[in-house]
């Protein structure tokens, strides 16, 4: 097996993941990309006890930290806890009756999540010399 290539595609999930996450969470304070509490679900925005705006704000946080564990070397548990955000976004957008592209979206890249979390915990990744010269994962 050509351990070279996944690596090579480890790092592109990681990357793309992690900056992704962490740039839409930054998002939800500006904005610029696109009108996000648009994208709550009106069953959930009539069931939270904040305004949409200030949700969207919550949720942008959690998206921030959840980039920067990937993009930080926790890529097995960001790629877990993405996957599974991503998927709720997904049921949230399908919920509005709208953006179906983008659930569909979203669905594909919590897959992409997921499987930087299993070839991280295949020993998939970023690999450094240790003290006595074996070659190690590093994953945390």
């Amino acid at each position: 097996m050509n351990t070279d290539r996944l690596t090579a595609a480890w790092w592109a999930l990681r990357a793309g993941l992690g900056g992704a996450a962490f740039l839409a969470g930054l998002d939800k304070f500006f904005n610029i990309l696109a009108d996000w509490p648009a994208y709550l679900s009106p069953l959930a925005a009539h069931s939270l006890p904040i305004s949409a705006a200030a949700f969207m704000h919550v949720v942008g946080v959690i998206e921030m930290i959840v980039g920067l564990v990937i993009l930080g070397g926790l890529t097995q548990l960001g790629g877990y806890v993405a996957a599974a955000w991503l998927v709720a976004i997904a049921i949230n957008l399908v919920t509005t009756g709208h953006y179906f592209d983008v659930a569909v979206r979203d669905v594909e890249m919590a897959i992409a999540a997921f499987t930087l979390a299993r070839l991280t915990e295949a020993g998939v990744g970023a690999r450094v010399e240790s003290p006595v010269g074996v070659r190690r994962t590093v994953t945390a």
